[in-house]
């Protein structure tokens, strides 16, 4: 292939990502207005609700018992419906992250301290191996901080008797790494494959967004996201970003 055609397949290639970004612009919006209109009236019936509850509560006959309870399991299940729409609205609004210079060691010692409470009780350890010498990286701080606190909570869940939970950032060929480390359950090769799958969910209740959210938030920074898990040993995450081969320096307040 001569230069002139490998200008040519370039172009091609960039015109389809581009044309394939912008129809998932468009599908992002048209699924986060559905989900918006539907919350809508979803909220009005589980006011309603809570309102039947109250007044059936009122009286004590058994019909009037019967009653609430067959209200207070509509009641859980347009809660359960609002949470899944958030998680879904969140999922479909991450197209135009706002990229600027920071810390991913920052960023991840602000979540591991925000579970630390947590961690004591479940007798959970954590380890930080955070390189002082690593470089920054251009990130939407909101973004990612939401991604790495769903990464974090989930290696929490996976360890509800004691364990250890370590992170690790360090320097790979083209940027930078943070590793995920729990000493939890693990993951069965069925559950490894779905895992990022939406609405995919081994959790009671759960929505089954989380990690496909937190997957979208590390592939909008042009990174990639790697698991591995043996059942009855444990997982590790491996979140892997590029860095531009000059930040400009931030001063310090």
């Amino acid at each position: 292939m001569d230069e002139q055609e490998e200008m040519v397949e370039r172009v091609v290639q960039e015109w389809d990502s581009e044309r394939l970004r912008r129809e998932y612009r468009e599908l992002a919006e048209l699924a986060g207005s559905l989900a918006h209109e539907i919350k809508n009236p979803l909220s009005v019936i589980r006011l309603h609700m809570e309102m039947l509850q109250e007044d059936f509560s009122r009286e004590s006959s058994p019909l009037s018992r019967r009653a609430v309870q067959k209200v207070v399991i509509v009641n859980r299940q347009c809660i359960r419906l609002e949470n899944l729409l958030k998680d879904f609205m969140r999922l479909a609004s991450i197209n135009a992250l706002e990229l600027r210079p920071a810390d991913l060691n920052q960023q991840i010692s602000e979540v591991l301290d925000f579970y630390e409470s947590q961690c004591v009780q479940q007798q959970i350890e954590i380890v930080r191996y955070l390189d002082p010498e690593l470089p920054r990286m251009m990130m939407d701080k909101p973004a990612l901080q939401a991604a790495l606190m769903n990464l974090v909570k989930n290696a929490i869940e996976a360890m509800p008797e004691e364990g250890q939970l370590v992170a690790r950032t360090r320097l790979t060929r083209s940027g930078i790494a943070l590793d995920l480390i729990d000493t939890g359950v693990g993951m069965n090769d069925s559950t490894l494959l779905k895992m990022f799958t939406a609405f995919y969910s081994t959790k009671d209740g759960g929505s089954g967004l989380g990690l496909p959210t937190a997957k979208r938030i590390v592939e909008a920074h042009r990174g990639v996201i790697n698991v591995q898990s043996t059942v009855g040993r444990g997982t590790q995450i491996t979140l892997e970003f590029p860095t531009p081969k000059r930040v400009p320096s931030v001063p310090v307040p």
